[in-house]
C-alpha cells in the first residue's frame, strides 16, 4: 500500500489535483497494463532529463537556444514578455505574432514571497541592453492584480527608446454584454477604437 500512497501524494502535488482525484488517477493507472505505466514513467523521466529553460528567453525547450530564439524568420525587433512558458502556445495559436519571447517564470506576488529577484527580469533587461535592434516590448502578463503590478514594474525598467505596449483587454469575441463584469466593460470602453 505504500507505493499507492506515494504515487497519490505525488499526483496531489500537481496544481488542481486534490486528494480524491490523486487517488482516482492512481487507481486508474493500476488498472492499465504495466507497459502503459512504464511508458508514462519514461515520458516523465525524459522531460526531467531533457527539458530545460532556454538560456536566452527562458522558454522550456530541449534545444538551447529554443526554436523561437534560433529562428531567422522571427522579428527580432519585438519581444513579447509572458509570465510562463505555457503562455507562448496560446499566443502562437493566434498566428499574428512573429517576434521573440521572454518568459518571466511567474509574476510579482509579495504575499507569496515572489519579488523581482525570483523572476527572469534581470535577463530581460540585459537582453534589451545587448540587442540593439529591439524597438518594442509587449507586456503580455495576465490581467490580474499581480500581472498588472508586474507589467508596471517592468515598464519602468525598460530603457528609453524602446516602445512598451500592453495586450488589449476587454470583451471576448462571441461574449454577451449582459454577462460581462464591470471591470471588463470598463476596459473595453477605455480600449475602444474607431471603425
Amino acid at each position: 500500500m505504500a507505493a499507492i500512497e506515494e504515487l497519490a501524494e505525488e499526483f496531489a502535488r500537481l496544481p488542481g489535483i486534490g486528494r480524491k482525484t490523486a487517488l482516482r488517477l492512481t487507481y486508474h493507472l493500476l488498472k492499465r497494463p504495466p507497459e502503459e505505466i512504464l511508458r508514462l514513467a519514461r515520458a516523465l523521466e525524459g522531460v526531467a532529463e531533457r527539458v530545460k529553460a532556454c538560456s536566452c528567453c527562458g522558454n522550456l525547450t530541449e534545444a538551447d537556444p529554443c526554436g523561437y530564439c534560433s529562428s531567422p524568420r522571427r522579428d527580432r525587433s519585438v519581444i513579447c514578455v509572458v509570465e510562463e512558458a505555457s503562455d507562448i502556445p496560446a499566443i502562437e495559436r493566434a498566428g499574428e505574432f512573429r517576434g521573440l519571447y521572454h518568459v518571466l517564470g511567474g509574476r510579482l506576488s509579495p504575499l507569496e514571497g515572489i519579488g523581482p529577484d525570483e523572476l527572469n527580469i534581470a535577463s530581460l533587461l540585459a537582453r534589451l541592453e545587448g540587442e540593439t535592434e529591439v524597438r518594442e516590448v509587449i507586456l503580455a502578463t495576465n490581467p490580474s492584480v499581480e500581472g498588472e503590478a508586474t507589467a508596471l514594474y517592468i515598464q519602468k525598467l525598460v530603457p528609453g527608446g524602446i516602445r512598451v505596449t500592453r495586450l488589449a483587454r476587454g470583451l471576448p469575441v462571441g461574449g454577451d454584454l449582459e454577462y460581462a463584469d464591470g471591470v471588463t466593460i470598463a476596459e473595453a470602453l477605455a480600449g475602444r477604437r474607431e471603425l
